[in-house]
């Protein structure tokens, strides 16, 4: 038994002809914040998308939560139900309110009693300082405001991971600052979080590792002031000069 909660060993993915994650090796430890960062199409979202099996592997093994996720399809939905992922786009359902949302999964996928989840769901929505939109749609929402509802809604199914992919990436700015607020109450709460962004002010405060990633390969993992302060890559010096002289 080891206290790694997620372990990726040797993980290969191809989109045809492209290697998009070559021999990963990557775990986490139960309660970490681990910040996953690098250029576009370095593989980050591909990698964490494998997590809970929301993208398929040619190759290795992926442990979660000491459940192999692909030696069935059981263990997958298991997973599932364990993981919660925050994606770039929201990817709420436009014809059900906000209350709706964050219900459904529950009630479906747990069988929870619908009064209790009703109240869950308030209750997250006054954490996410949201509880006055109960009622209304998505499209009345903006976009920091949608953001904070899919954290609401990855909440509801009480799960011991999130992963959260760009979470802010599409966001205006003014709007980005409430949902890192929001993400950062969620890291003293002892849950384990995997976060790819370019946040690089969060990443900093929050996270307990950074994994730094170019062309489908982890190229270093060190602590926050480490990684800012003296990475050990030519590759990591130049993505940081480029993204904090921005």
């Amino acid at each position: 038994m080891t206290d790694n909660i997620i372990s990726m060993t040797k993980i290969n993915k191809f989109y045809d002809d492209f290697h998009v994650l070559k021999n990963i090796d990557f775990s986490v430890k139960k309660g970490e914040i681990v910040v996953v960062c690098g250029p576009s199409g370095s593989g980050k979202s591909t990698l964490i998308r494998c997590i809970n099996g929301l993208e398929d592997i040619d190759d290795g093994d992926i442990i979660v939560d000491n459940i192999d996720i692909h030696a069935s399809k059981k263990n997958l939905q298991a997973i599932r139900s364990e993981v919660g992922m925050v994606f770039q786009h929201f990817n709420l359902f436009p014809h059900l309110t906000i209350l709706e949302n964050i219900t459904i999964a529950p009630t479906l996928v747990k069988n929870m009693n619908k009064k209790e989840v009703k109240q869950i769901a308030m209750d997250l929505l006054e954490k996410v300082k949201l509880a006055d939109k109960a009622n209304s749609y998505p499209a009345d929402l903006s976009g920091g405001q949608k953001q904070r509802v899919a954290i609401a809604r990855s909440l509801a199914m009480k799960p011991k991971i999130i992963l959260f992919d760009e979470p802010t990436s599409a966001l205006d700015p003014e709007t980005i600052g409430d949902v890192l607020s929001v993400m950062k109450d969620l890291a003293h709460e002892n849950f384990t979080i995997v976060c790819v962004t370019h946040e690089m002010g969060f990443a900093k405060e929050v996270g307990h590792r950074i994994v730094f990633m170019d062309h489908g390969v982890i190229i270093e993992e060190n602590t926050p002031e480490e990684f800012f302060n003296n990475p050990s890559s030519d590759r990591a010096k130049k993505f940081l000069n480029e993204i904090l002289t921005h």
